[in-house]
C-alpha cells in the first residue's frame, strides 16, 4: 500500500493517538497496581469487597482504564477511515515500542538490550508497512 501526503498524515495521526493513549493506559494501570500492592493480601484482610474498593478507589487505576477506553474508541475512529492491514500491526508495533520506553523511564523498569533491540527491530518493521 502507497500512502499519500494528503492521507499519510491523518493515519499517522490517528495510529499516534490509539499509542499514546494506550500507553499512558498501560503505565498508569502498571503504576497503580505497583501502588496499591498485593490484591491477594488486600482480600485476605479485607476480603473481596476490600481488594475491589482498593482498586476502584485508585485515581491511577481509574485514569488507565479511561485512556485504554480513549484508546479503543481511537481504534475505532481509525478503523473506519483507514485500512486495517494498516492501523492494527502499526498500533500494536508501535505500542510496544512506547511501552518498552515508558517502562524504562516512567516505571523504572529494568529495559534490557535484548528488549531496546526488539523495539528497534519493531520500528524496522512499522517503516517498512508504511512504503
Amino acid at each position: 500500500m502507497n500512502i499519500s501526503l494528503a492521507t499519510g498524515l491523518p493515519v499517522a495521526s490517528m495510529i499516534a493517538s490509539i499509542v499514546v493513549t494506550a500507553t499512558a493506559g498501560d503505565v498508569l494501570t502498571a503504576s497503580a497496581m505497583r501502588k496499591i500492592g498485593d490484591l491477594d493480601v488486600i482480600r485476605a484482610h479485607s476480603g473481596l469487597l476490600g481488594a475491589i474498593r482498593a482498586v476502584i478507589a485508585s485515581p491511577r487505576f481509574l485514569g488507565g482504564v479511561l485512556c485504554m477506553a480513549l484508546s479503543f474508541f481511537a481504534l475505532l475512529f481509525a478503523l473506519n477511515h483507514a485500512d486495517l492491514s494498516l492501523i492494527a500491526p502499526a498500533s500494536a508495533s508501535l505500542t510496544f515500542v512506547s511501552n518498552a520506553f515508558a517502562a524504562k523511564f516512567f516505571l523504572k523498569e529494568n529495559v534490557d538490550r535484548r528488549r531496546a533491540l526488539a523495539a528497534i527491530c519493531v520500528c524496522i518493521g512499522v517503516a517498512l508497512l508504511a512504503h
